[in-house]
């Protein structure tokens, strides 16, 4: 059994826990639109492909997943996602398998506005939110909206272009500033669409943040929720967490899959206000906050690797041992090009 992953980048980790959970019953392949990419190192193989949005990039993965037998691919970008979703068949018809949400659940997921949409029509606590400089502005003076405010894009990830506003004067210099800067990335795509609604002005909350892997098989069935405090962030990413049992997140989470029906890993930020958990964010893959899960026990490599078997995959496969502290550390990878 043959795997890829896409977008692959730095996620050598990924590469390495799927290669233990195949051991010698398959090969790990890995892709990415540069060969700058310190995954391609661990891989048992590496290849580039055309950019995400080129019209040749769906043709080379359906030929090359038909070429080395690839029974299943997963995505570690978001922007990569709908992209793959819609194309699904291409991919069944040469026998590889996308475990990919589908794109109602990635619409709602890389788009942030549909995500605080979705998350107050299904009674979900989050932060309030505009898509519009105006109506922040006019919340602010009527009161509904407090200083300081996030400004940050519609569309991204990590902590590409996020400000924190002080008064309506720095909102209007971000707000300005996300945009000019969305247009030099590859945030350009989306936000073309509609520039004038592609910044976000978000209440700041004051609480600690955690982040949780929500567990679906791949039939779309809940089967647990990992609750991670976090201690670090960097780069938009967790650096230093440890896990801990909620009830309030776990029944969260399963009302989140229950909702979404997602395949394997909804990674979920959560910010805990008086004890009540707020959905900041969502991403329907592998998140960088799976690592800290993964270390306390959880195996989802295996559990994937067992599914696509049809083999049966038991409780403690998926269950982290609470109060397990772990932080990523920085090493350097000598790249072969």
């Amino acid at each position: 059994m043959n795997i890829l992953l896409t977008s692959v980048g730095r996620r050598s980790y990924l590469v390495q826990y799927f290669k233990e959970a195949l051991g010698i019953d398959g090969e790990v392949h890995v892709a990415n639109s540069s060969n700058i990419s310190p995954a391609f190192q661990f891989a048992d193989k590496a290849i580039v492909t055309p950019l995400i949005y080129d019209i040749d990039y769906i043709p080379f993965l359906v030929n090359y997943c038909k070429e080395n037998e690839i029974k299943a691919v997963l995505s570690l970008l978001d922007i990569d996602l709908p992209i793959l979703a819609k194309n699904r068949e291409k991919f069944e018809t040469v026998g590889t398998k996308l475990l990919i949400a589908d794109n109602a659940v990635l619409d709602i997921c890389n788009d942030k506005w549909n995500t605080y949409n979705f998350l107050v029509r299904n009674g979900f606590a989050t932060p309030k939110t505009y898509v519009s400089l105006k109506t922040a502005e006019q919340a602010i003076e009527e009161g509904e909206l407090n200083l300081p405010v996030i400004v940050k894009p519609r569309w991204g990830l990590g902590s590409i272009s996020i400000f924190e506003a002080e008064t309506v004067e720095e909102l209007r210099v971000f707000y300005e500033k996300v945009k000019r800067e969305n247009m030099r990335t590859y945030l350009k795509y989306e936000s073309a669409e509609n520039l004038d609604e592609s910044i976000l002005i978000q209440e700041k909350l004051n609480g600690q943040e955690h982040g949780m892997d929500v567990i679906n098989d791949l039939n779309g069935k809940y089967m647990n929720t990992i609750i991670k405090k976090k201690y670090a962030m960097r780069s938009g990413e967790t650096d230093c967490a440890i896990t801990i049992e909620n009830s309030d997140m776990q029944a969260l989470g399963q009302q989140l899959s229950e909702k979404f029906k997602h395949v394997a890993n909804l990674d979920v930020d959560v910010f805990l206000c008086e004890g009540v958990p707020y959905v900041l964010e969502m991403n329907a893959r592998f998140g960088g906050g799976y690592p800290f899960s993964h270390m306390a026990g959880v195996n989802l490599p295996l559990a994937i690797v067992k599914w696509l078997k049809g083999e049966e995959v038991g409780a403690e496969l998926l269950k982290a041992k609470p109060d397990t502290i772990s932080q990523k550390d920085i090493n350097l990878v000598r790249l072969t090009l």
